[in-house]
């Protein structure tokens, strides 16, 4: 054998290696690949089946929002009237403050007429029997 017919059988033998290992490795390519379709179509089922529960959530929570949209509607009134009795009896606390403080004032100052109405008449008292003891004399 010379050595060009040697050199062609090594590179001959390296070129059959290189076209095994091409092969291996594109077959384990393939079943990677294979293996990256299967995982697609499950997850495409699994988001189909969220999707659904998804608007079938979206579809309570808003009838839940209405529901609760309506029955905050029928209680505004009963706030609004709690605000108004409130207010109401802020109003008659003040009436009745405003009320204490008149019948206070007038308290005293019947107390002052009083007195003074009592010194009136003593003095009155005083007077007329000073006047009377004057005419006897």
């Amino acid at each position: 054998m010379t050595a060009g017919q040697i050199a062609g059988l090594i590179a001959a033998v390296a070129f059959l290696l290189l076209v095994l290992f091409i092969g291996l490795f594109l077959m384990k390519i393939a079943r990677t690949i294979s293996e990256v379709n299967v995982t697609i179509k499950s997850v495409t089922s699994n988001v189909d089946v969220i999707a659904k529960q998804t608007d079938k959530i979206m579809a309570t929570s808003n009838t839940l929002v209405k529901d609760i949209d309506e029955k905050l509607n029928i209680t505004t009134p009963v706030f609004q009237a709690a605000a108004d009795l409130g207010e109401s009896v802020s109003d008659l606390n003040e009436a009745t403050k405003n009320l204490t403080q008149r019948v206070k004032s007038s308290g005293s100052s019947t107390a002052k007429a009083g007195v003074a109405g009592a010194f009136s008449k003593a003095a009155w008292k005083a007077f007329r029997n000073r006047k009377s003891s004057k005419n006897t004399d």
